[in-house]
């Protein structure tokens, strides 16, 4: 059973440059995590929503893949989770031309 949220928004103050640091931007999250075949009861989807919120509450935050790799980890410490793969999008990225997003992707298993 893979359980996902997708889209997870929040406004925060993500990057390396002297201006992220200073004002917040958005970034989204996707969580998708497997649970074992013979998993007992529910996993609530609060517990993942919580999970990347408490992950970007720590600010400023540095890098993407830092983010998307605690989140996974986090992710496979929950009862029954054998698989968490986490994306981690910034849309507002300064380069010299058109893009609709930055986005790293972080997969981690269990076995």
């Amino acid at each position: 059973m893979v359980i996902s949220l997708v889209g997870m928004r929040f406004h925060v103050r993500v990057g390396i440059l002297p201006h992220e640091r200073v004002h917040a931007q958005p970034l989204e999250i996707d969580i998708a995590v497997t649970r074992a075949k013979n998993a007992q009861g529910v996993l609530d989807y609060r517990s993942l929503y919580a999970l990347a919120a408490e992950r970007v509450a720590q600010q400023p935050l540095n890098y993407l893949e830092d983010i998307a790799t605690s989140v996974a980890e986090g992710a496979l410490s929950l009862a029954d989770v054998i698989h968490a793969r986490v994306a981690v999008r910034k849309p507002h990225v300064m380069l010299d031309g058109p893009l609709a997003y930055a986005e790293i992707v972080v997969e981690r298993g269990h076995g």
